[in-house]
């Protein structure tokens, strides 16, 4: 008996040094995953109950904005034709079979690196010219909790975040992060960004239109340069020390904020995804926490 009761105390005392060592951890997740809402929404909300099948005040005819998403030749993406027929739809699929190669009407990326970059990529790159006004950058799975937390909207459903888009809000601001909760990207733990650093922003940046380094500010942010030396100068970008954002690459942008680089900006930023030694996921990750800078917000 006395044995039992010390068993148990031990394993009781052993249970909560693990939840005491996990409770940050656990918390962080818990906010990351909204689980709060998530359940409340799951029992409560009646949008999820009701038919979302038809759009409001929709005429028919895809109007001028598009969803683009990188999608595994295996995942089904129906359901952006099924519950948002508004928008016009660019999908594509980064692992091609044979005989997705073989249609004409499939769009494929050239290469099955940087998760959804490449797929973003190249439709700016091939559409530059043709853009319509808001263009939104979504992953291929609609809802989920285990893979679409990052989609902040009820049970995290992107056929909610489209329907609850702000267009004249994307189009005043340029850029809009489809995720509001700063968990993961830009709380303490993560204010250091592992992915980018200045060698790689360096890399990313170099021989773009990115503002180069202000001349009347400190020389000395550029190692081995100074206001002295125009060419090394020119070539040199600043590195912020620090950038963040919201995880996780989906938003929304106007053709306006697009064109305020040219193309060629696009096509050296995909170029470096392809080129760089990094691999598939880092070099996903790096464009992840990048996309805000290309599309001319603050780096932090």
């Amino acid at each position: 008996m006395r044995c039992a009761v010390r068993l148990a105390l031990s394993a009781a005392i052993v249970l909560l040094l693990v939840v005491f060592i996990l409770k940050e951890q656990l918390e962080s997740v818990w906010h990351r995953n909204s689980i709060s809402a998530y359940i409340h929404d799951a029992l409560f909300d009646p949008w999820h109950n009701a038919d979302i099948n038809e759009t409001a005040l929709w005429d028919g005819r895809p109007e001028d904005k598009v969803i683009v998403m990188a999608k595994l030749e295996a995942e089904n993406t129906d359901w952006v034709l099924d519950h948002l027929p508004d928008w016009r739809r660019a999908i594509y699929t980064v692992n091609p079979s044979n005989t997705t190669l073989s249609s004409p009407n499939q769009l494929i990326t050239p290469i099955n690196k940087g998760h959804e970059s490449m797929a973003y990529l190249t439709y700016i790159i091939d559409h530059y010219s043709t853009l319509p006004s808001t263009i939104a950058f979504l992953h291929s799975h609609r809802s989920g909790f285990w893979h679409a937390w990052h989609t902040d909207t009820p049970m995290h459903d992107n056929v909610y975040a489209m329907r609850a888009l702000q267009l004249p809000f994307v189009q005043a601001n340029g850029y809009v992060n489809l995720r509001c909760n700063w968990n993961p990207g830009c709380n303490k733990r993560h204010l250091r960004n592992i992915h980018v650093t200045g060698q790689i922003w360096q890399e990313v940046f170099s021989g773009t239109s990115t503002s180069r380094f202000n001349l009347s500010a400190s020389a000395n942010n550029i190692t081995g340069t100074s206001p002295a030396d125009p060419e090394a100068m020119e070539k040199a970008i600043y590195s912020p020390p620090n950038v963040n954002v919201a995880c996780c690459a989906q938003f929304a942008v106007s053709r306006e904020q697009v064109l305020k680089r040219p193309v060629e900006d696009y096509i050296r930023f995909r170029r470096w995804v392809t080129e760089t030694a990094e691999s598939d996921a880092k070099s996903g990750r790096v464009m992840e926490f990048l996309w805000h800078v290309i599309f001319g917000k603050e780096a932090t």
